[in-house]
């Protein structure tokens, strides 16, 4: 598999990029990996770095980005919060990665079973974990909207699908780069959700 150069990245497309990740979660999936010498990567990018994509993912254990979609050092950015939420770093942080560093995909990418998305449907308080629970609140208000509540797995679901697409919302909102990355179609911006249970990654229409 070969590193990402800066010429690999200036001939992608924002769909090439996507398909990229599609495969490498096949990949994962099925656990045929791609063979890669990760310390000739370490070598070859020590000099820079050309990723294709941007992925805000949660903080989970069990989501690595770099492994759900089976990519190798210097190949995604990899940005981390508890329940994927979005703030001014994290906004930073994206447009770095596509306006200055080339990058050709946003994914927002959730997962089941979120403990972040779970405690905010509890209403939890507890120090600095009350003020990024707030952050999901929106999406947990959605679902109250929507009928009789409870914080059920399917209510906790449909609160992370919210979540994201949520996160999408305010991406395009707050961020003048990135939105007009996307409309000059410079740049994907697309949700997706990973599954703890079987490891497939299923991509937001």
């Amino acid at each position: 598999m070969r590193t990402q150069t800066k010429e690999i990245q200036e001939h992608l497309t924002p769909k090439l990029a996507h398909d990229i990740l599609v495969e490498g979660n096949k990949r994962f999936v099925t656990n045929v990996k791609a063979q890669r010498n990760l310390q000739s990567q370490v070598l070859a990018t020590s000099k820079g770095q050309y990723p294709f994509a941007v992925v805000l993912s949660c903080i989970d254990s069990r989501v690595p980005a770099e492994l759900v979609f089976d990519q190798g050092i210097g190949d995604i950015f990899s940005v981390r919060v508890a329940g994927n939420v979005v703030n001014e770093d994290v906004l930073g942080s994206m447009e770095y990665a596509c306006k200055v560093a080339g990058s050709k995909i946003v994914v927002v990418m959730g997962h089941t079973k979120c403990g972040a998305v779970t405690s905010a449907c509890n209403d939890v308080k507890l120090g600095n974990i009350t003020a990024l629970l707030n952050k999901i609140k929106p999406s947990v208000d959605i679902v109250k909207s929507e009928g009789d509540w409870s914080a059920s797995e399917k209510n906790v679901q449909r609160v992370s699908d919210i979540n994201v697409t949520h996160a999408i919302d305010l991406i395009r909102e707050k961020s003048d780069i990135l939105r007009e990355l996307e409309e000059q179609g410079e740049i994907e911006i697309v949700g997706a959700m990973y599954s703890v249970d079987n490891g497939g990654v299923v991509f937001f229409d």
